[in-house]
């Protein structure tokens, strides 16, 4: 075969051409290339190889050839810079190769569509997951100097008293103390959370809501975007109905984002708020995943909550707070500062209700100062306590899919250039020169990668959104502000490009520096071929199964928690119950008469058509909240012993369906000035009274304001259920009848079960609200519905786990196949002496599969040992499972078996098919 240079210019000697070497040269080269391809193409659409070469022969003796020729030429005397037309010819040769490079992608859209997916799963994964993680763990506030920021935790370890927001720190009274005897702050600020409703009667609207002290916004150095924000001015006691400060988002969305809405009135709760101003668009709130939209002076509370106000009470824990830093003051000197002056602080705020062991214990609480640059969490609630392991976790699992997907590329690319081989001799006989066939398959691997990253980039962006929706939920979204991580983007771009260059490049390296003649024998088998490259590729598949095994055992594992929690015996019915919560404080209904006004409203719901039962509740079950005390039993020598409460009206358990083992249920004679009477359950007896049978014993409860211990006496048990949330396990629970609180809130919860469509049922409640007092403020939410979107961790987990894990097995498995599928090719001659000397189809067939299950059995043993290594990792996360659970591991095994199975089983039937005679008369 011709080198097409000799050719050209052997054509260009016989053209009396004004021109120099280097501009002919320029020529001989793009023509030589031209040349080249249109050979390429004419084979490919099967003209035969002596053909192609007489047809691009006799164009070159072609006068009109060399006419053509003279434009080219007389075009490249124009007078250039030094350095331009080199850059020039350097810029016209990427752009080929760059074409040529898309020519053969579209040529072979199987490969390039695996390899593609490939990087673009792995960049996308990995960059969505470590975005969400930016957003949660690693951002800080957008305030000035956020390394000065710290919050302050209160450490109160076995605390009595209610908790009614995210918030749990301090009480009322402990912050005033703290905020009089802290040194080591310059500002400090408390704060909380709570909704807050915008309409009047009628079905609630919620805006989120922030209680913040006058130096809150000082502490952040904030500076408004329009207006003035709150100051310690507007923060003093007795101060009733003050202005409020509104977010961006929510100036955007209710205003419009007119200048007019500063001094426009917003009702809060039914109180009139006058808007003073509004927070910059860069900042959200503390909480990372939770934004807030109008911000009001902690004075105000009193004003708002009417005759029950957190800040009057002792033992509610509802404030939070935050402080910066005073030069020259690390987090724990100011721990150690307030630690000094604790003892004086937990004297001066003691609730009287306390008795002499709770006294002890709470004159012992300590105080730590953790830095808050970043943001805070709720312990137990927020994103950055509830989510930190599971998104470290999943960052892990995204990785290995990512190393998984750049083994399986580097092995289609090994394959890939395995099968060029023939091809890269051809084009080396034909003229073109090695660094030109170096070009060409360096613009082929980046122009992968290339395509790969910017799919992976766009698919992050989908997943990250996909994510926060994911997390959050109707009745509590997210806010969490996303964006492209630049570090992460290019260091998975990095890891594409190397993996392209290196199995890309490397091949054509070799095959540059062999002797075309000996790759473009029938028969062999290229410097690609050896058993060098084999063991690699055969090293890739090893890994890649290993790999695999670890991400399905791990998808198995938060599959079947998710599985446990969803299908846990909760004891209770959850299906078909509605919660309905009635504020009826407009109304102003006073203390004495609210006993008998809750009892009318329950009433009424019970007649509503299509109503089976309905109650009351203080705690709704499975809900998070909780309220617990301390008891005594005299005559059993128990004292002091911690038990979950909850007030309940009668009819109770037969809504929920909790089974009544003994005694009676609450009564309509059980009233304020009855004989105080208590529910226990089965957990209660056994752990609390030793077994002892529960009817007609008697336990004390403990009275605010040094009241005499209050006397109730046992008259029922019921069945175990869960009190907080579906994970714990099954804690004593004492239930009061709600009927004999003397001075219940101006609300009542209720569980309506129904067999009525949800919708439909809200609408007749609404209609018997309307009804009975149009100022009544409803909402709603669904028990079932509420205790599934309390599972959204392990719904993440085992959807993103099960998804990594089969996107694992699945790459595993082509690569598996293509490794396979090369044996075959590299061993066809084998296969064909084989048969030609005797040996069957099936012997032929169990060999290349004997070969198969050797590299998937090795795979599969070091992945059980990565398996086994690493099985604590997650076990704080799993439910009703060990992390070494031989089931999981079985299955995943099992699945992997039999995937590879069918992976090799195509390859191997096509080796069976070689023809000996054929075989020999190549060799």
């Amino acid at each position: 075969m011709p080198e097409w240079r000799r050719e050209i210019r052997k054509a260009l000697s016989g053209a009396k051409l004004n021109t120099d070497a280097a501009r002919e040269e320029a020529v001989v080269e793009e023509l030589a290339q031209d040349l080249a391809e249109r050979y390429e193409d004419l084979v490919r659409e099967g003209v035969e190889e002596t053909e192609a070469l007489r047809r691009l022969r006799g164009e070159l003796r072609e006068p009109g050839f060399l006419a053509g020729l003279r434009p080219r030429l007389e075009a490249r005397r124009e007078p250039v810079m030094p350095g331009v037309e080199k850059q020039e010819r350097l810029l016209a040769g990427v752009q080929r190769d760059v074409r040529l490079g898309v020519r053969l992608l579209r040529a072979n859209p199987a490969f390039a569509l695996v390899a593609i997916l490939s990087l673009a799963l792995g960049i996308g994964a990995n960059t969505a997951i470590f975005e969400l993680l930016d957003a949660v763990l690693l951002r800080t506030l957008p305030v000035a100097a956020p390394e000065q920021l710290a919050e302050v935790r209160l450490n109160h370890q076995g605390r009595i008293g209610n908790t009614v927001a995210r918030q749990q720190d301090f009480s009322s009274a402990q912050w005033k103390e703290v905020e009089k005897e802290q040194q080591g702050f310059s500002e400090i600020a408390a704060w909380s959370t709570q909704g807050f409703n915008l309409g009047r009667g009628g079905e609630a609207r919620y805006a989120k809501g922030l209680w913040v002290s006058g130096d809150f916004f000082h502490v952040l150095q904030m500076q408004p975007e329009l207006g003035r924000l709150l100051t310690k001015s507007d923060d003093y006691k007795g101060c009733g109905v003050q202005g409020a400060v509104i977010s961006d988002g929510f100036w955007q969305r209710e205003f419009g984002g007119r200048v007019g809405a500063i001094g426009k009135t917003l009702s809060l709760n039914a109180q009139p708020f006058q808007i003073i101003g509004v927070t910059p668009a860069s900042f959200s709130g503390l909480e990372p995943g939770f934004n807030f939209d109008v911000a009001v002076p902690l004075c105000s509370e009193p004003a708002m909550q009417g005759d029950q106000p957190f800040t009057a009470d002792a033992t509610t824990w509802w404030l939070a707070g935050i402080g910066r830093l005073k030069p020259g003051w690390t987090a724990e000197r100011a721990a150690a500062q307030l630690n000094t002056v604790a003892p004086g602080i937990f004297a001066a705020t003691l609730p009287a209700e306390y008795d002499a062991a709770a006294r002890e214990k709470y004159l012992r609480f300590t105080f730590h100062v953790l830095p808050a640059g970043r943001g805070v969490s709720s312990p137990g609630e927020g994103l950055k306590t509830g989510y930190k392991v599971p998104l470290f976790v999943l960052l892990g699992i995204s990785g290995l899919v990512l190393l998984i997907a750049c083994a399986n590329l580097a092995s289609l690319m090994l394959a890939r250039a395995s099968a060029r081989e023939r091809e890269m001799a051809l084009r080396v006989t034909l003229g073109a020169s090695r660094g030109r066939l170096l070009r060409q398959m360096l613009a082929e691997s980046l122009l992968l990668a290339v395509i790969g990253a910017a799919s992976g980039a766009a698919l992050a962006q989908m997943l990250g959104r996909g994510l926060v929706s994911f997390i959050g939920n109707e009745e509590n979204p997210l806010f969490l502000p996303l964006s492209l991580d630049w570090r992460v983007l290019f260091f998975t771009m990095g890891l594409a490009v190397f993996t392209c260059l290196l199995f890309g490049v490397a091949p054509a390296v070799q095959a540059a520096r062999c002797d075309p003649g000996t790759m473009m024998k029938g028969g062999g088998r290229g410097v690609t071929s050896g058993r060098q490259r084999l063991m690699l590729r055969r090293g890739l598949i090893v890994s890649q199964v290993a790999l695999s095994l670890v991400l399905l055992v791990a998808a198995l594992l938060f599959v079947r928690t998710f599985r446990n929690l969803v299908l846990v015996n909760a004891g209770l019915q959850q299906n078909g119950v509605l919660v309905a919560d009635f504020d009826f404080s407009p109304l102003k209904i006073a203390v004495a008469a609210r006993p008998q006004y809750k009892r009318d409203l329950l009433a009424n719901v019970r007649t509503i058509p299509g109503v089976e039962f309905a109650a009351e509740a203080v705690i709704v079950p499975v809900s998070g909240s909780g309220w617990n005390r301390f008891i005594n039993i005299p005559e059993q020598e128990i004292s002091r012993k911690l038990v979950d409460f909850n007030a309940v009206s009668d009819r109770f358990f037969q809504t929920l369906e909790i089974p009544l083992l003994a005694g009676r249920d609450f009564q309509q004679s059980d009233t304020v000035g009855s004989p105080a009477v208590a529910i226990v359950n089965e957990k209660f007896v056994r752990e609390v009274l030793g077994g002892a049978y529960p009817i007609g014993r008697a336990f004390r409860l403990r009275q605010p304001g040094g009241q005499p211990d209050k006397i109730y006496q046992i008259v029922g048990l019921v069945g175990d259920t869960k009190y907080r949330d579906v994970r714990e396990e099954f804690q004593p629970i004492i239930f009061l009848a709600e009927s004999q609180n003397a001075e219940p809130d101006p609300e009542s919860t209720l569980l309506i079960r129904s067999g009525e469509n949800v919708s439909s049922l809200i609408a007749s409640v609404k209609e018997m609200a309307q009804r009975t007092n149009p100022e009544m403020v409803l909402n709603f939410s669904v028990l079932r519905t509420s205790v599934l979107r309390g599972l959204s961790r392990e719904r993440l987990m085992a959807t993103l786990s099960g998804f990594y894990g089969a996107l694992a097995a699945v790459l595993a498995m082509v690569g598996l196949y293509g490794i396979v599928s090369y044996m075959v090719i590299r061993r066809r001659n084998e296969i064909g002496i084989r048969m030609a000397m005797g040996a069957d189809k099936t012997s032929i067939l169990r060999m290349i599969l004997r070969e198969a299950m050797g590299l998937l059995g090795a795979g599969l043993a070091i992945g059980i040992v990565l398996v086994l290594g690493a099985g604590g990792v997650a076990q704080a996360m799993l439910y009703g499972i060990k992390a070494n659970d031989a089931v999981s591991l079985g299955l995943a095994v099992g699945a992997l078996a039999v995937a590879a199975m069918c992976a090799s089983l195509i390859p191997a039937a096509r080796a069976t098919g070689v023809q000996p005679a054929e075989v020999l008369r190549e060799e």
